[in-house]
């Protein structure tokens, strides 16, 4: 095989290594702990494979997929989630129901997309508490990568 064939047909693409996601996750269930809440956390990489995860004891059970999906929605996109409300404002409505019926697409707060230099590496997914503490909960992650 010619390598410098297959070189011209690939990209080189950073991830979120395991010891970054495991930190960030961490630090989200401390400050979720501080908040007195249960949640579930999950980091994803920029294939929206999962990397780490962790559900606190209590958390609900159906959170633990939406913690997922929410880091692999704003993974696939590279925005939070928390923005999709006023990002479909901006589409048509054929727009707005197609995205929101895709599977996996979570639209509301709570998945934050991790960048390191400017590039996208991965995305925190937390859910579990109200969307305003899962936001919360999701960037104070992100402070801790």
């Amino acid at each position: 095989m010619n390598n410098k064939l297959f070189q011209q047909n690939s990209v080189q693409q950073s991830v979120v290594r395991w010891q970054a996601a495991n930190r960030m996750v961490l630090a989200a269930i401390s400050k979720a702990e501080s908040m007195n809440v249960k949640v579930n956390v999950a980091v994803v990489d920029t294939a929206g494979v999962l990397v780490s995860f962790l559900r606190m004891s209590g958390a609900p059970l159906h959170s633990i997929d939406i913690a997922i999906d929410k880091a692999y929605t704003s993974v696939s996109f590279g925005v939070s989630t928390s923005k999709w409300k006023d990002l479909l404002a901006q589409n048509s409505s054929a727009v707005q129901v197609g995205i929101v019926n895709q599977p996996r697409f979570i639209g509301f707060g709570g998945g934050e997309p991790i960048f390191e230099n400017d590039q996208l590496i991965g995305a925190i997914g937390v859910s579990g508490a109200s969307e305003s503490e899962d936001e919360a909960i999701a960037k104070h992650g992100l402070k801790n990568l």
